[in-house]
This record gives structure tokens, sequence and C-alpha cells, in this order.
């Protein structure tokens, strides 16, 4: 089940609402641990199993922790913790990619086993983890009530994709929160963006992409545009989810931490990581980066620290050389920036410090949206014109003509202009003639977007197999 389906819309959400505002406060969590596994099973009726038993390792060692506080018994919970973890993720998501390395390097022939990917298990493992760790370092409180923790690690607005929610931020929240109306409307607010932004926009772009790739007549422009279109297509996407978790959250009387905050307008990609899935930049940062000594010791311990967690970024992302590739790209870029390139951007003019971050984010993208390596060279080669085919035609030209305002209007989504418009509108007193057009221009939308679903077949998330 995914957020954006007529059955999650129209009839699990409400239900789930409906019992879950009905009963008595002491049962809310039940509702919602039950709930999220239904929701869960939708798509993995077998790994809800495995989403419970991570819940139950991490229970069991996280009070290990705190009944043995100050001795080695602890230390050796902590890392059992992180190793049935990191074992658990590492089988299920890099066996397959280990035993095709294996076979390629030594010429070997051992079956892949073809596992199915449980849905989520990148996000979800990487919270239990952060909540040992917390537990350990004494910034979270342990949890003595399994039911509580496994609503925490099982709670279906983030359940699938994130943002990943540390369990010290919303520990208060587990035991005690309060619902209110205006969280409540915020909440379906959020949702809406969020769901629009995902279904008329992301999915759009998703189907010019496919379009775009399986083309017979390519061009240098056309393979510009399929980038171009995955880019926009992927932050709508991921952001929208977010969104939509974020609102969903709220409605349930969760605050969860923003996600995105609007990476396409950066000046660096310093600055884009610092906008970009900032809850998995942040995971990173407190739980690889400081632990490696971060910024701390000489330079080149300094940006070896950094190349190392671009390279778990990257390899987080996939079972892929190209995600590995993906991940140091970003790495060496950031090390180079470190090193001179932001010194040099400080004095640049702001519009042409927009291009350079542009640029290479697309080409990052080409090369993550890519089967392969030798994929993703193809689709550089075709974009800098290293192929046999004309930097324009007239298949390209039609497409232009009729996704060009599409485009400006994608482009315009990834700014902040809507909001500093809204923000002015309340400045100037006009805000309660607002508080009547929201809802209707939330309902219109919410009609728009269910004629999308209807009419549509495409409508994956692409941060699902992660």
């Amino acid at each position: 089940m995914v957020f954006s389906s007529i059955s999650f819309i129209y009839y699990f959400l409400p239900v789930i609402l409906i019992i879950y505002f009905s009963v008595p406060k002491p049962l809310k969590n039940m509702v919602l641990l039950v709930g999220s596994l239904i929701f869960y099973a939708f798509s993995e009726p077998v790994y809800v199993l495995l989403l419970l038993f991570s819940s139950l390792v991490d229970f069991i060692h996280g009070i290990i922790i705190e009944n043995n506080r100050g001795n080695k018994k602890a230390k050796r919970a902590l890392i059992s913790s992180i190793v049935i973890n990191i074992a658990l993720l590492a089988f299920f998501k890099y066996s397959d990619f280990i035993i095709l390395n294996i076979n390629t390097i030594f010429d070997m022939n051992i079956h892949s086993l073809g596992l199915r990917l449980p849905v989520g298990i990148s996000f979800y493992t990487f919270q239990t983890m952060s909540y040992t760790i917390d537990v350990y370092r004494g910034q979270a409180k342990v949890q003595r009530n399994l039911l509580k923790l496994a609503t925490y690690v099982s709670l279906f607005p983030q359940l699938i994709a994130g943002p990943i929610v540390r369990y010290r931020d919303i520990q208060e929240q587990i035991d005690s929160r309060e619902s209110s109306y205006d969280l409540f409307a915020g909440g379906i607010s959020r949702f809406v963006i969020g769901l629009s932004k995902k279904v008329i926009l992301a999915n759009t772009l998703g189907e010019l992409s496919v379009l775009i790739s399986n083309t017979g007549s390519p061009s240098v422009i056309f393979y510009w545009m399929g980038a171009i279109a995955f880019t926009l297509q992927i932050y709508f996407d991921f952001s929208g989810y977010s969104d939509m978790a974020i609102g969903l959250g709220r409605m349930f009387g969760f605050k969860f931490m923003e996600n995105f905050n609007y990476p396409y307008i950066s000046k660096s990609i310093t600055e884009f990581w610092r906008r970009w899935h900032m809850s998995l930049s942040s995971w990173f940062r407190d739980y690889v980066y400081i632990p490696l000594g971060g910024n701390r010791g000489t330079k080149i311990s300094w940006l070896r620290n950094i190349l190392i967690v671009w390279l778990l970024t990257g390899l987080w992302h996939g079972a892929s050389w190209n995600f590995i590739i993906w991940g140091l790209f970003f790495g060496l870029i950031l090390v180079l920036e470190k090193v001179f390139l932001l010194k040099i951007l400080e004095k640049t003019p702001g519009v042409f410090n927009h291009i350079y971050v542009i640029f290479l984010v697309i080409i990052s993208f080409v090369i993550f949206n890519s089967d392969n390596l030798c994929s993703a060279f193809l689709n550089l080669k075709g974009m800098f014109g290293f192929l046999d085919i004309p930097f324009i035609n007239r298949e390209t030209v039609y497409y232009l003509r009729s996704y060009l305002g599409f485009f400006i209007v994608a482009f315009a989504g990834t700014t902040p202009m809507m909001k500093m418009g809204f923000d002015r509108l309340k400045k100037r007193g006009t805000w309660k003639i607002m508080e009547f057009i929201q809802p209707a221009g939330l309902l219109t939308l919410m009609i728009i977007v269910t004629g999308y679903i209807v009419d549509s077949s495409f409508n994956p998330f692409l941060y699902f197999r992660f």
C-alpha cells in the first residue's frame, strides 16, 4: 500500500483515524501499532516478522545497556545490537551484490539468493540503531515497554521511506502527545500538498523520463531533457513523500523533523546536502562522521572521514556500483569544496553558483538513475555529444513544446516562491481571506489528484527500493 493510492486515502486512513480518535488514550499506541503492521503487511506480509524481530532485538539490547551502564557489558550489548542490525540489512540488501562481485572477480558461479528486499529496511534499521546508540550515550531514555518501542519502529507515516525519525526526538510524544484542531488541519494541508507534488508533478515527470529513455530517435537535447526530468522527479517524489509523512504524523499528534529545505536553490554542494534528505545527512554525521573523528585531527584524516561517509551513503542507497560511484562523486566534490572551492564560490556571483550546483546534481542523478555503470556512461556520452546522434531533432522539438510549460511550473515548485507569496499575504492582513480560500484550494487539489490516480498506472515511489 502506498500513500498515493485510492485504498490508502479513502479506506485505510479514514478507518484508522476514526478508530484512533475513538479509543481512550492508553489504547492509542496499540491502534497505531496494529494499523502500522496492517499497512506494512499489504506490501510485505512475511517481512512483518522481520520488522517485529528488529524491534525486539533493540528493545532487549536497550534494557541490557541501561541495566549495565558504566561497565563493559553495556558496550558489548551496543556492539551486538549494531552487528545484528547491519547483518540483517547486509543479508537482505547486499547478499546478491556480494555474490555477483565474487563471481566476477574469481570467475565462480555461486547462485544468487534472489531475496526480495524488505520495503523500508534501510530506514527502520537506521532508526533502531540510533535508538540503542542514543541509549548508550545517555541521549535517550530506555523504553521498557515493548509495545511503545514497536510503535516507534513501525509507525506507518515514516516507516517506508522516512524521514529517519530518531527515538530521542519523539520519545516524549510516544508516551504523551496532544492532538489539536490546528495540528490536525495543518497535517491535512501538508499531506495534500505532498500528495499533489507526488501525483501531479513527480508522476508526470516520471512518465516523461520513461518516454525519453525508450525513444528510438535520441538527440543531445533529448538526453538532457531526460536527465532534468529525473532530477525534478526525484525531488518531488521524495520531498512529496516526506511532506505526506510529516502531515500524517501531525494528524496523530507527532512532530517529525523536516527532510527537505529547497535544496535546488543551494549555492554549493555543501549547502545542498544540508537541505537534501536532512534526516539521512544528520544521521551519518552523528553516528559515523563524528565518531570517526569528524574534522578533528589532520586534514588527511578529515578528508578520509568525508569519503568514508559518502561511500557508505552511496551504498545505503542501493546494492550497485553506480550508487557507490554516486556517493563517492559527492564525497569528492565535498572534499574539493572543503579544500578550496568554497572560497572561490564565496567570491562568485550567486547565479553562477546555482548553475554549478544544478549541473553537478543533474550529472549525479544520471549516475544514480542508471541500471549500471555502462548505462550511466552511455547517458553521459549522449548528453555531451559523444554519440553519433543529432544535437536536436523533430521528436525533441515536439516534446520540448509539449512539456516546456510543465518544466517551468516544476522549476518554480523547487523554490520557496509560493511560500513567500503566502507569507506576504499574511503580513498584508489578507490572511483571513486565505482561511476561506485554502480549504477550497486543498479540496480542489484532492479532486484533481484523485483523477490523476484513477487515470494513471504510473505511481511508484522511487525511494521504496532503498
